[in-house]
């Protein structure tokens, strides 16, 4: 079985919908590594993962954006929106685990591997046969009851939406459509979103949504295999690797041999939280229990928000966004706190979704 093209608006709507999700999946381990960090340490790390999360949802919204102007609905409520943790991404011939772990050497690792270009070499294998997995991403295609077709790398995912897009631009054409027929007002301009680290892109024509995935794709790699983009701004890829290395790369650097001023990281300065944290690990009535319960409230009522200002009030973003604030104290009530009966390990937030009734 070949790979599924986008052939359908349809199948663009699918395919962006899944981009959306891929790049949210990302944001609850970047937060639950960077909550981890204890206050007063770490700071270059601190600061090396805060602008990564903070570029994962220029991404998001980057995406919501594309979907937007071809005619779809962005909706980040859907039950099997976040994945449960762990879950699986595409690296290459197989896939690679994603954890919700505390910061530590470990934990950026698989940072790292988020964030690595790893394309395909030939049409041929850009998708790859895999057993099929519970909380996998981004199949391209349904199998038989024991496998999937898997994207052989999330770079190779992108080409196929930026493909996708000339394919049905040029068809609907011909039969005098427009495939770009989005409400306008609905996109997330600079107006409502400053990120600090890449341009918003309001997304109207081609031009502008392969400029979206453009930036979405370099940002995490780089840009023709170099270490910055083509907005000459680190990629995370690079940031990270920053952390494993000692040191800051500089211009004219080449990937994995820095040059910059040292980069001092503490491992141990983080707080010992569970990893994989589940509401089953929290006793029934207990502080730690209620505490978790009010942190996946809040953050499902921040996809909430999220969903809204993709949905033609785009000024709720700014109220969405200054909701991370907030984030970063309800993970910190957890993350500072022992789970009884274990041995040392401390709470951190779950990310289950959705939100049980009560805690609505």
């Amino acid at each position: 079985m070949g790979l599924k093209r986008i052939s359908t608006r349809e199948d663009l709507h699918q395919y962006l919908y899944y981009a959306i999700q891929l790049e949210h999946a990302t944001i609850p381990p970047y937060l639950t590594g960077l909550y981890s960090i204890k206050p007063g340490t770490n700071s270059d790390a601190y600061q090396a993962i805060r602008v990564v999360s903070v570029e994962e949802m220029l991404h998001l919204t980057l995406s919501a954006n594309i979907l937007n102007a071809v005619g779809g609905e962005p909706d980040l409520t859907q039950p099997d929106f976040i994945p449960q943790f762990p879950t699986v991404l595409p690296d290459g011939e197989t896939d690679f685990e994603v954890n919700l772990v505390r910061f530590s050497e470990e934990c950026v690792d698989g940072f790292m591997t988020i964030e690595r270009a790893d394309p395909a070499e030939s049409d041929e294998v850009k998708v790859i046969n895999r057993n099929r997995t519970q909380n996998g991403l981004l199949p391209a295609v349904s199998g038989d009851e024991d496998a999937e077709q898997h994207f052989y790398s999330i770079g190779d995912f992108y080409a196929e939406i930026g493909r996708g897009l000339e394919f049905l631009d040029e068809e609907m054409k011909k039969s005098g459509e427009t495939l770009f027929s989005g409400d306008p007002t609905r996109q997330i301009t600079s107006d409502y979103y400053y990120s600090g680290g890449g341009e918003l892109i309001p997304v109207y024509d081609m031009d502008s949504a392969q400029a979206a995935i453009r930036l979405i794709s370099e940002q995490g790699e780089g840009h023709a295999g170099g270490i910055f983009d083509y907005e000459g701004e680190l990629s995370h890829f690079h940031r990270f690797q920053q952390l494993k290395l000692g040191r800051y790369y500089q211009k004219g650097d080449q990937a994995g041999q820095p040059t910059g001023p040292p980069l001092n990281v503490d491992w141990d300065a983080a707080y010992p939280i569970k990893s994989n944290a589940r509401l089953s690990d929290y006793p029934e009535g207990s502080e730690l229990h209620a505490a978790a319960l009010e942190f996946n409230a809040y953050y499902y009522n921040f996809l909430v928000e999220l969903t809204q200002s993709f949905r033609g009030q785009p000024e709720l973003l700014i109220d969405a966004v200054g909701r991370m604030f907030r984030i970063k104290e309800l993970a910190l009530q957890l993350m500072r706190n022992p789970i009884p009966g274990t041995d040392g390990l401390n709470a951190a937030p779950t990310f289950e979704m959705p939100v049980p009734t009560e805690a609505k």
